[in-house]
């Protein structure tokens, strides 16, 4: 294993009329020295597919079946990290926010939460193995191959979206770092606590209390990548009581201390996450908000 590598992150903003479903469509190229691989961690993030090229990735979920090397890796939104192996490739990924999962997959989030699988096979996403076939036709061309996505979604634009004010209000309840508790997300988001149950399980993956959770969790990781310079005690989102809890959050989420994450290299995550900072306005998945019809990608 190698982690003497370059990595090259490109972000595009969808087309304006699919801007409310994803966070974003993005390439990442990765030449790894000597043919070698490397290896990073997944933060816990919302469902979404990545179509590679190349030495083809390989991993998993800690403690569930590994994929092997897979050319069309889909997810589900996930409370925890996904392991992956990569030698030098090509990859480009498309970040599903909730709405995008309700319009798209249209298969409740929560049957596929916390799971990785290859597309190829999954019947959940059996409509999107015609774009694993097409994406990468041709010589390496990154504008040719956004069109290809952004046709793809486009031509499924006009696909219904049950529960939709639904999603987006309890989206922008999660995203503001005011609200903690449920009582205050179904207050934000002016639902009775039932709905709001069902609404986040159905199409967010999860129960309420967990998504605030990991919410708060992904601000203060999110924090520590984009400035290590803090440390973990400067990084800590304000709604901690004491780095004690942030602990403990970190191995239900990453399966690790703090410490043994920060000693680790991170060569795909750390610069994938600068760019979509960059670029994106957010540094993971987890913290980018609702869009309105047609707005540009929303700065932290």
């Amino acid at each position: 294993m190698s982690n003497d590598c370059t990595v090259k992150a490109r972000f595009f903003e969808p087309p304006v009329g699919l801007r409310r479903y994803f966070t974003s469509f993005y390439l990442t190229e990765v030449e790894v020295a000597g043919g070698g691989t490397v290896t990073d961690w997944l933060h816990p993030e919302w469902g979404g597919f990545r179509f590679a090229d190349g030495l083809l990735p390989y991993g998993g979920i800690e403690g569930k079946p590994q994929l092997p090397p897979t050319r069309f890796l889909a997810q589900g939104p996930t409370s925890t990290t996904i392991r992956f192996v990569a030698g030098s490739f090509r990859m480009w990924g498309v970040g599903l926010l909730p709405l995008g999962w309700a319009k798209f997959v249209r298969t409740p989030a929560n049957s596929l939460a916390d799971s990785i699988v290859d597309g190829d096979q999954h019947p959940a996403f059996a409509p999107f193995v015609p774009l694993a076939d097409a994406i990468f036709a041709g010589a390496p061309d990154p504008e040719a191959e956004f069109s290809r996505i952004a046709g793809f979604f486009s031509e499924r634009a006009e696909l219904k979206v049950a529960d939709e004010a639904k999603i987006v209000a309890c989206h922008a309840a999660l995203v503001d770092p005011e609200v903690f508790s449920v009582a205050e997300m179904a207050e934000y988001a002016r639902l009775p606590a039932y709905t709001l149950e069902r609404v986040c399980r159905k199409h967010f993956g999860f129960a309420p209390q967990l998504l605030l959770r990991r919410q708060r969790f992904m601000r203060s990781l999110a924090q520590f990548m984009l400035d290590p310079s803090l440390k973990w005690i400067g990084a800590l989102d304000d709604h901690y009581h004491d780095q004690a809890q942030f602990v403990r959050d970190f191995h239900r989420f990453m399966g690790m201390s703090p410490r043994e994450y920060s000693g680790m290299p991170h060569p795909i995550l750390s610069a994938i996450m600068r760019a979509r900072f960059a670029e994106a306005g957010a540094a993971v998945q987890a913290l980018h908000p609702p869009r309105a019809q047609g707005a540009p990608a929303a700065l932290d």
